[in-house]
């Protein structure tokens, strides 16, 4: 395309994946998409998109380019276009609210008050738009993870504490939390593995979640979260003693078709009977399935089902997606080996999100979040979706940062 001007195609997006990074002070600046939409490099970046969109309409409209040109040009402007929509939506969305600010600093007297408050109105309405339209387009900007649409295997696992039952406690209330969400979302939740705790808790669980998008929203769920509360019983209770105890929490992204070969005698499989929730057949039969694969010490459970062999299947699965993971840990790592990596079974010793019952706060320590109401948070509902949500766009914003700073890493080195 040389004949046609400077204009070479290249991706919208260059980087395949990010991280959440727990070191910027800089990234944790960006509190929302509007107030990052304002920095000066992205401006002169979107800019430069919206130019080569125009110059790309343009040269698409020569009669001289053969075949192989018009497929090229056309991929391009598909990438572009709603890319510069969005542009030129917030532009005039940024027009409008600066006009409603100008009139009203002008709306001041007590004739006029009526009018400036139906303004102030207006003014929160485009706000509201306005941080729509950019969280809209750096979602354009962010390149589609490949497995976010994938279900997934949920793994919860309680932790060690003096203060006994915590630990397990807490862990049933999480894996209940993500059963809720998994409603609250539509998804189907299927129960892979469950071992409860003598005393009600639960020592582990697992679950099979699918639905829409499963991954992408649970994709930051993974790592430990630590619990700080007084226990409901005990000479801590009586003296309100606070006690801190953690679980952890594994996602595993499961494709449909998972290309890792397994070697049968790799296996080594056991039998045994099922326990905890799932019908009266539970304790019948060794219909429960527990399989190791020998040269890496991975193991799994199943005893969702009646049928020993279906649980074998489901095993196998799981395995294999536990395996797959690992692999890609391992390109990861050494693709990124100066970023802390959290996707999939991420570090179990980073501690991501705190829940403190007598304060009645959660922290996500990833990117300095409160939300109040931890009921409202375990209940799996609309708060946890905020929380999960607020996790994304802070995600999709350190990916657009991280992007920028490379481009001007690139061009400052002459490339």
């Amino acid at each position: 395309l040389h004949s046609h001007g400077s204009w070479r195609p290249k991706p919208v997006w260059d980087t395949t994946r990010f991280t959440l990074s727990f070191n910027s002070q800089h990234r944790k600046n960006h509190q929302d998409s509007q107030a990052f939409w304002k920095h000066e490099a992205v401006q002169k970046y979107l800019e430069t998109l919206s130019k080569e969109y125009q110059q790309v309409s343009h040269l698409l409209s020569a009669d001289s380019l053969n075949d192989f040109e018009q497929r090229t040009l056309r991929r391009r402007c598909a990438d572009l276009s709603p890319i510069a929509a969005a542009f030129q939506e917030i532009k005039e969305a940024e027009r409008e609210v600066q006009e409603l600010e100008a009139m009203c600093k002008e709306l001041d007297s007590r004739d006029e008050k009526q009018l400036l408050e139906l303004a102030l109105q207006e003014k929160e309405t485009l706000d509201k738009k306005m941080t729509m339209l950019c969280r809209k387009l750096f979602q354009l900007l962010v390149p589609k993870e490949k497995y976010d649409r994938s279900p997934v295997i949920l793994e919860v696992t309680a932790g060690r504490t003096t203060g006994g039952d915590i630990c397990q406690q807490f862990t049933k209330e999480m894996f209940e939390m993500y059963q809720n969400y998994a409603n609250y979302k539509r998804w189907t939740f299927d129960i892979v593995n469950y071992m409860p705790a003598e005393i009600g808790g639960l020592h582990h669980a697992a679950a099979h979640i699918s639905g829409e998008n499963v991954y992408r929203h649970l994709k930051y769920e993974g790592g430990t979260h630590r619990v700080q509360r007084i226990p409901e019983t005990g000479m801590s209770s009586r003296m309100q003693r606070i006690h801190t105890g953690t679980m952890s929490v594994i996602v595993l992204p499961q494709p449909e078709e998972v290309d890792v070969k397994v070697d049968p005698k790799d296996l080594r499989i056991d039998t045994f009977r099922a326990r905890g929730a799932g019908g009266q057949h539970v304790n019948k039969t060794d219909s429960a399935v527990r399989i190791v694969h020998v040269p890496t010490g991975l193991a799994v459970e199943c005893q969702q089902e009646r049928s020993q062999q279906m649980n074998k299947e489901i095993a196998l699965r799981t395995l294999r997606a536990k395996l797959y993971q690992q692999i890609l840990e391992k390109q990861l790592s050494q693709e990124q080996s100066a970023r802390k990596l959290q996707l999939g079974t991420r570090a179990q010793s980073e501690r991501i999100r705190t829940y403190n019952f007598t304060q009645d706060r959660v922290t996500d320590h990833r990117i300095s979040y409160d939300a109040r109401n931890i009921k409202e948070i375990l209940s799996g509902k609309e708060a946890l979706d905020k929380l999960i949500n607020r996790l994304l766009e802070f995600a999709e914003i350190e990916a657009v940062t991280q992007y920028l700073e490379n481009l001007q890493a690139l061009e400052g080195g002459g490339c």
